[in-house]
């Protein structure tokens, strides 16, 4: 299935108010893989406000905030998202997240 047809699909499922983190997290990565980045940014930042334990949200905002060239909130987002990985054990997304934080230091750094 196409990217935008997905999103239609889940744009549809949040006017019936079934907003949920999954939901939210769904539509900004399926609008990340479009390079829709800044609605990918705030659909992200959404499904943390509903669940702000939700790793692997962290990991794609930090991500997507990368990718629009925000580097240093990126980092400030991939700190954040190692702590809430860690305290939850999610240690894949933690060990992830921990190798992106250290790219963009070294990017910031240069």
């Amino acid at each position: 299935m196409k990217a935008q047809s997905v999103i239609t699909n889940l744009e549809k499922l949040l006017s019936e108010g079934k907003e949920s983190a999954l939901l939210r997290f769904s539509l900004g990565s399926e609008y990340f893989k479009l390079s829709e980045i800044w609605v990918a940014v705030f659909q992200l930042k959404r499904a943390l406000e509903l669940d702000p334990n939700y790793s692997a949200a962290w990991k794609l905002l930090a991500a997507a905030l990368a990718s629009g060239g925000v580097l240093l909130e990126a980092l400030s987002t991939c700190r954040r998202g190692i702590e809430v990985a860690q305290q939850h054990g999610d240690h894949q997304a933690a060990k992830e997240m921990t190798v992106f934080a250290r790219r963009l230091k070294k990017k910031l750094s240069s």
